[in-house]
């Protein structure tokens, strides 16, 4: 077997590449989808893959709203591209932060999946959250989650509960709480069937801001590799990740904020087609959630549009208690 090349000039020399990816099962086949449709569309491209373990991989025994939020997932992965280990990462945008390290940049986000939660229960029975008894204990470590699901039943309980698709899964037939959510777009691409929970609709659960794409990212100053990605980025996916991810911006949000989003391209695909966005912010209880909708062509406008909306509609005095809200949701 032969050796990669440790520099990216001797690799671009070797027409060879890196991905950078978590070592989750998900972002394994994450990067195995990126990886796949490099080599069909430059066939001879020698593409390997560099596992890099994150602080969020390695810190499972507290929320991510407590230890740093998104940025978790992404640092380790990012000083791989900027030292030169590696020629791209492969993310989930939903855990990628707005604002990206000096030197780095985004030039393709892959066809979204579908992204719609879905709601997994112990008890076959239950397929909505109103079939949930009173009291019922929900295992999650979204903030997003758990403030849509407690605006809708308030008598709910949250429980802390992270780990991997499958880990989840087997923590509630285990009995560590009585339901949980899961994208169904991870579930899809580990090929878990849609017959394990409810898929909801996304007027009873918004997804976060970015869910179900893949974004690719390199260094700013990387020609080849930009080259090389110009064929996988979709550009409907693209602008309506770039919407939803301005609304997160301009609400300089985070893990610590219930923020939900989604942006659909309305109309014939192109540069000019009307974007639809929607998007609520919550406080972590749910006893107050603001709503905001709005259509556009110029998807960061938008973005920035609609969050100024939700900004100025909550008022100050819902910052103020959500700047001193618990994070973890504890006693919900």
């Amino acid at each position: 077997m032969s050796t990669v090349p440790s520099t990216p000039a001797a690799r671009a020399a070797a027409g060879a590449l890196v991905i950078a990816t978590r070592g989750s099962p998900l972002a394994l086949v994450q990067a195995g989808l990126v990886r796949d449709a490099l080599i069909a569309a430059h066939p001879g491209l020698a593409v390997s893959t560099a596992v890099i373990r994150t602080s969020g991989d390695m810190r499972l025994d507290r929320p991510l709203a407590e230890i740093g939020g998104k940025g978790l997932f992404t640092k380790e992965i990012e000083d791989a591209l900027l030292d030169g280990r590696a020629d791209i990462a492969v993310h989930s945008m939903k855990d990628v932060p707005t604002a990206l390290p000096p030197g780095l940049h985004i030039p393709c986000v892959m066809e979204r999946e579908d992204v719609r939660d879905v709601l997994i229960a112990r008890d076959p029975a239950v397929r909505r959250i109103d079939d949930l008894p009173r009291g019922a204990r929900i295992g999650t470590a979204s903030l997003r989650r758990a403030a849509q699901a407690l605006a809708r039943r308030p008598d709910l309980r949250i429980v802390a509960l992270r780990g991997n698709v499958g880990t989840r899964i087997d923590k509630i037939a285990a009995g560590a709480a009585d339901a949980t959510f899961l994208a169904l777009a991870g579930l899809k691409r580990l090929g878990i069937s849609d017959d394990t929970g409810t898929i909801l609709d996304v007027d009873d659960m918004l997804p976060a801001v970015a869910q179900g794409a893949i974004g690719v990212e390199c260094r700013s100053d990387d020609a080849r590799v930009a080259r090389l990605l110009e064929h996988l980025d979709h550009a409907p996916s693209r602008r309506c990740v770039t919407a939803e991810r301005a609304l997160l911006a301009a609400l300089e949000g985070s893990c610590r904020t219930p923020i939900a989003a989604l942006a659909t391209v309305t109309g014939p695909d192109g540069a000019d087609a009307s974007l639809d966005l929607r998007a609520m912010i919550a406080l972590p209880d749910g006893r107050r959630r603001v709503d905001a909708r709005q259509s556009g062509t110029d998807a960061a406008a938008l973005g920035a549009a609609v969050g100024a909306r939700l900004r100025a509609d909550a008022g100050p005095e819902f910052f103020v208690a959500l700047a001193s809200a618990s994070p973890s949701g504890a006693g919900r």
